[in-house]
């Protein structure tokens, strides 16, 4: 026999409303560790670095960057997905997170519904960088050497399901070209091998170029966005260099574990819509070839699944396989 009063489901939910407040007010009362699915060095690093940086003096408590590369990012990804939903785990990801949602048979998480996508932090455009002894100055001369010698020029990638992967079996797709893949642990070990000669091509996420493009140790055919990127305005887009319809930009965006309260994913979001505006933040992040984007976990959450299904048909398409 129930003793339940009529109002006593009212007061059940206006505590839960109170307990649920109390506790984003206390949040975060220790260390978060912010996961990092990469090697340190490339750009996911260092705009999880800058984020990290930033919310420990804004919210009073360190937020320390994890790197758990491997796997196309599968390895940190389950690692974020298995932590329990308190906000002391959060994740930096990128389009691999999108993509490996189709690229991977099977995943030891579901995509759609193990993450909670808390803000959009930023984007960058990609560079297509190859080694300077190759015979080639712009991006046509580059499709038509690979056109001319199919399988011959191998390209680097920040792991299969990365964003340049997937930026190269785009840009494969719409040349017609065909060229040796192989994929390491992140944007820095898939530099240094164009560096050091064993791979000669990569489309990779462009702040982890600029040193080594202003250095001449690679040498920019062109950038992955729709309009020329303002760090090196020089370098043509790859569309004005003849590659029609071609536009990819790398994102990074900040997810929580599935059961996160929703209160500690706005406050989250909230102090990072106020980071992003911020004078100091934005010449770092502009200073590394960042642009700042913001908006609500509801934007995030539709532009997330929007680039599910985009990179699904990528993928499908060029039958890109882990």
């Amino acid at each position: 026999m129930s003793t339940r009063t009529p109002g006593g489901t009212t007061v059940v939910l206006a505590a839960m409303l109170l307990f649920g407040s109390a506790v984003a007010q206390e949040y975060p009362a220790r260390t978060v560790r912010v996961i990092v699915p990469f090697t340190p060095g490339g750009g996911t690093d260092l705009m999880a670095r800058i984020t990290a940086g930033k919310l420990s003096s804004m919210l009073g408590q360190q937020f320390v960057v994890d790197n758990r590369p491997g796997a196309g990012t599968v390895v940190g990804s389950e690692i974020a997905a298995r932590a329990p939903g308190d906000g002391y785990t959060i994740l930096m990801q990128v389009n691999s997170l999108a993509a490996n949602h189709t690229l991977y048979p099977k995943l030891p998480y579901d995509t759609l519904r193990d993450f909670m996508p808390v803000v959009l932090v930023g984007d960058t455009p990609n560079v297509l960088v190859i080694h300077p002894s190759m015979p080639v100055k712009t991006v046509g001369q580059f499709v038509a050497l690979a056109q001319k010698r199919p399988d011959e020029i191998v390209y680097a990638s920040s792991g299969v399901g990365g964003a340049s992967f997937l930026a190269t079996e785009y840009f494969k797709m719409l040349t017609g070209v065909k060229m040796l893949h192989v994929p390491y642990k992140g944007t820095a070990p898939a530099l240094s091998a164009i560096l050091a000669g064993e791979t000669q091509a990569m489309i990779a996420a462009a702040p982890g170029t600029i040193s080594f493009i202003r250095s001449e140790k690679l040498r920019a055919l062109g950038v992955t966005g729709e309009k020329r990127w303002p760090v090196m305005p020089e370098l043509p887009t790859l569309i004005e260099a003849g590659v029609k319809d071609f536009e990819f930009a790398t994102w990074y965006g900040l997810f929580a574990p599935r059961g996160t309260s929703p209160e500690i994913v706005s406050k989250l979001n909230a102090t990072i819509n106020k980071m992003l505006v911020m004078p100091d933040v934005k010449e770092q992040m502009q200073r590394g070839g960042f642009e700042a984007a913001g908006g609500t976990s509801e934007s995030f959450t539709a532009y997330f699944r929007r680039e599910v299904e985009k990179l699904g048909k990528v993928i499908r398409t060029t039958g890109a396989k882990p």
